[in-house]
């Protein structure tokens, strides 16, 4: 990562998000019934805003690493980063839609969930910030038990 950031960097990151939330809220994905709606097959609206996500992302990953060589905030280099489709990735995928089943909704929409006034959502998110902790403590346990020389005593 490129450590001499663009000024705007951080305001652009900002506007991102607010119209990130305001999308979700439009078009109400900021409500968990709706979402339960989606995942019982009851309200297939998500798909579509997913859809529209996905093709302005994709048409933006396309068009931007041929006009430039660069991020225009970063200067970083556009570049593919692979991930393996590994356990972990299985095992976490189906860990994260566990989560989202039950809380009717995923982390950047139980965001903006509270700028619509789902005060409730406050336990979801304590949750995911609870989880992410307790993952992080079990990694760098497991990374050290590895780490460690073996006749250590």
């Amino acid at each position: 990562m490129n450590g001499n950031r663009h000024p705007l960097f951080m305001p652009l990151i900002l506007v991102g998000g607010l119209i990130f939330g305001f999308g979700l809220a439009f078009s109400h994905m900021a409500r968990p019934e709706v979402v339960l709606d989606f995942l019982q097959f009851d309200d297939f609206g998500l798909l579509f805003v997913m859809f529209g996500a996905a093709i302005v992302s994709g048409i933006a990953f396309a068009v931007m690493p041929r006009i430039r060589d660069g991020a225009p905030l970063t200067g970083d280099a556009y570049r593919r980063r692979l991930k393996a489709f590994d356990r972990n990735v299985l095992i976490g995928g189906a860990i994260f839609g566990v989560g989202w089943g039950l809380s009717g909704i995923c982390p950047g929409a139980a965001y903006a969930s509270l700028g619509i006034g789902n005060i409730t959502i406050l336990w979801a998110l304590v949750g995911m910030f609870a989880g992410a902790y307790l993952q992080g403590v079990w990694r760098s346990k497991r990374t050290a038990a590895e780490t460690a020389p073996a006749g250590a005593d």
